[in-house]
């Protein structure tokens, strides 16, 4: 997709970090937006912000966990723009406790929003893509789709999930107008970790402000670094798209260590480099 002008766009999430940071990107590119966000104050402050900018905007308020909702949703946005063109599956959340001690309810809400939110804007976006010269799937993963660590089992548990389910549709949808992408952030300096459901942190700890502090000062990339490196690969039809020098590194490690890059990972926790 060599220009994003007139294309319609379709991106989650759309109320704050990522998501916000792409609006205004693809505004900017006179691109057509549908954005959705179960933040309503912050989806209108997205709104506010693009809608000047951009040819058409339009918001929407939507859990993507509620498969209806998304599917009504999609079934509208094709409706209100006459087709679809790339859909942006970014809407998530995080949580931090031991698999020993999360309960049900948390490993649910978060595997509902960052891996079935994922699978529901897919099934639900495709038979409209399929109508578009060129379409595209973008799904974000995370560099915890690469590699696992303490307390994040859930959020690696949906992330490795996007991952396998995006190569997947890729390989079915090989030689169609629709390209599926999974996305790998490193750490992006949005409010994810602040806004976490949290109960034990990586290194042992049991104190949200200190974990999100460390998480902050640990985020390489800004949220419109992550926009424009996003909007690069589907300009550049990249079927895998990390993001920051964390993800790089994140990915050789894995790579080049399969089964001792836990080794690593226990260093840098200790030097709290992670």
């Amino acid at each position: 997709m060599k220009s994003f002008a007139g294309k319609i766009f379709v991106v989650t999430g759309a109320g704050s970090g990522i998501g916000r940071a792409l609006a205004r990107k693809l505004a900017t590119d006179g691109a057509r937006l549908a954005l959705a966000d179960i933040n309503e104050a912050n989806l209108n402050e997205t709104i506010r912000e693009v809608s000047s900018k951009s040819p058409k905007v339009k918001g929407y308020k939507l859990d993507v966990s509620d498969r209806a909702a998304v599917y009504a949703f999609a079934d509208q946005v094709a409706a209100d723009f006459g087709g679809v063109d790339v859909v942006i599956n970014n809407a998530g959340v995080a949580l931090s406790e031991t698999v020993e001690d999360m309960s049900y309810d948390d490993f649910e809400w978060l595997m509902n929003i960052n891996f079935w939110g994922v699978v529901y804007g897919t099934k639900a976006f495709l038979p409209h893509l399929r109508k578009s010269g060129e379409a595209y799937i973008v799904n974000i993963s995370s560099i915890f789709g690469l590699i696992s660590l303490p307390t994040q089992a859930a959020y690696n548990a949906a992330k490795f999930a996007v991952r396998g389910f995006t190569e997947a549709l890729r390989l079915e949808l090989k030689g169609s107008t629709v390209t599926p992408i999974c996305v790998h952030p490193g750490g992006i300096k949005t409010n994810i970790a602040r806004n976490a459901r949290f109960y034990k942190g990586m290194d042992g700890s049991d104190t949200h402000e200190d974990a999100s502090a460390h998480f902050e000062k640990l985020a390489h990339t800004s949220p419109e670094g992550a926009a424009n490196t996003i909007l690069k690969g589907i300009k550049s039809n990249n079927r895998r798209v990390l993001i920051g020098p964390d993800a790089k590194v994140v990915d050789v490690m894995q790579r080049l260590l399969p089964n001792a890059y836990d080794k690593l990972l226990d260093v840098f926790l200790k030097q709290k480099l992670f």
